[in-house]
């Protein structure tokens, strides 16, 4: 959705540069460009009218301000009204009750419950320092029980056990009287889904609802379900209270159908959104951030917040005073640098967050091959002994061939990593001082790589 909204738009600018106001005219051949593009995105009929009946009656007669031309100020309403149809700015989950504050996350079978209630509990525990337990009341489907035990150990929480003989009512009750007796913040109870809605499933899942009394119910659908999403979020309306919204797979080709579709169907703010599979995948949801990736504008906000989060800032401070003071850059730190990109996720991601123009640049390079390029550069990269890593001159044939066997590579790529190394060791010294984001810069154009 946002390279194809995005992609539309900047056509548009290009073809009304020059014109003084925005017309009648005009706006309906833009408005045409956006309502195809949100409906190619999935997004649900009745939202899309109502979106654009929106941006109409804004857009109609404004005056261009400034240097802007017609196409930019339309981006601006379409960028505003983009983010008031998915909730403005920031909605927090409500704590604010008699611990344990319970938390029930409700949806369909595969739209990811178990794996977002880990990811909610790891977000609880280190930016609202709760102490956290988990429970699984689904005793329907195979291993959904032993599946949240093992996400949860990953997330740093705690998890209460149930038994599929057991009674999802019971469960519960039996897991709130644990966390009240061993004082925990939080209980995040995983329920059943089904395939497709069915009234057993919302009979039980109410049953649950009026057991506990949670103070948040979260209803976790998958981004790139499209349609089928506003179906279910209709359903789980009519049966639940619902507080906010947790959109998953975000990362996926659909990029917001459900988002745009989700927030006006139930009424219920978007709280938060998956962005990758890892165990720390999970954003809190800005609206006016999110509707500035829709439309290529980039979210260099959570760039610089996954920096923060994947950087060691003292190793990099370190990497920076061994530069600085003419140590020699070795493969030890060449390797450090590729493990730091990784935790932001890797180049994908990185890319993911700037703007089209910005990686437009890029569009020639496969993101795919690029990010496979460095993993076989850190495979290559262990494979040496670490007297081979401090001093790679020490690296002549019969080595070589020991590490590319290793690493399962072609000596060449062990020649073209060192090529690779030569030429970032070579820049080091210029730069006397390093800094991270100029090294990232020229990781990811590491073309001589590619074979």
């Amino acid at each position: 959705m946002a390279s194809t909204l995005s992609d539309r738009l900047s056509r548009l600018v290009k073809t009304m540069r020059g014109q003084a106001r925005i017309t009648d005219t005009n706006v309906q051949d833009m408005l045409r460009e956006v309502r195809m593009a949100l409906l190619e995105a999935d997004v649900a009929l009745p939202v899309v009218r109502d979106f654009i009946a929106r941006v109409k009656e804004k857009a109609l007669g404004t005056e261009v301000v400034g240097s802007l031309n017609p196409g930019q100020a339309l981006v601006g309403v379409v960028h505003k009204e983009l983010a008031a149809t998915m909730g403005a700015g920031v909605a927090d989950l409500n704590l604010a009750t008699q611990p344990p504050a319970v938390i029930l996350m409700a949806g369909l079978q595969g739209a990811g419950k178990t794996t977002t209630t880990a990811k909610l509990a790891k977000h609880l525990i280190e930016r609202r320092k709760k102490k956290v337990l988990t429970v699984s009341a689904d005793v329907y489907r195979p291993a959904a029980i032993e599946q949240l035990k093992t996400v949860t150990r990953q997330a740093g929480a705690e998890w209460f056990p149930s038994d599929p003989s057991q009674k999802p009512r019971d469960i519960a009750l039996a897991a709130l009287d644990h966390a009240k007796r061993h004082y925990f913040d939080v209980l995040l109870v995983d329920t059943a889904g089904r395939l497709a809605i069915d009234e057993a499933l919302m009979a039980e899942i109410r049953d649950l609802h009026a057991a506990l009394g949670p103070i948040e119910t979260l209803f976790v659908v998958d981004a790139m379900q499209g349609q089928d999403a506003v179906n279910t979020a209709k359903a789980f309306k009519e049966a639940l209270p619902l507080t906010g919204i947790v959109l998953t797979k975000l990362d996926g080709d659909s990029r917001g159908g459900a988002a745009l579709s989700v927030r006006q169907i139930t009424g219920a703010p978007i709280k938060f959104a998956g962005v990758s599979e890892k165990i720390d995948g999970l954003e809190v949801f800005d609206a006016e951030r999110h509707a500035g990736r829709v439309l290529g504008m980039g979210d260099i906000v959570a760039l610089v917040e996954e920096v923060q989060k994947g950087v060691d800032l003292e190793s990099a401070q370190k990497l920076a005073n061994k530069v600085k003071s003419g140590e020699v850059f070795d493969l030890d730190d060449f390797l450090m640098q590729i493990s730091q990109m990784k935790k932001m996720g890797g180049l994908s991601s990185l890319m993911d967050k700037l703007p089209s123009q910005m990686t437009a640049k890029a569009g020639a390079v496969d993101m795919d091959r690029a990010e496979r390029d460095v993993r076989r550069m850190e495979g290559i990269i262990r494979s040496m002994t670490p007297l081979e890593r401090r001093k790679p001159d020490l690296l002549k044939a019969s080595r070589k061939r020991r590490i590319a066997a290793g690493a399962g590579v072609h000596v060449q790529e062990v020649n073209r990593l060192l090529n690779q190394f030569d030429q970032m060791q070579g820049m080091m010294k210029k730069m006397k001082g390093g800094g991270l984001m100029k090294m990232m810069k020229r990781m990811g154009g590491m073309k001589g790589l590619m074979p």
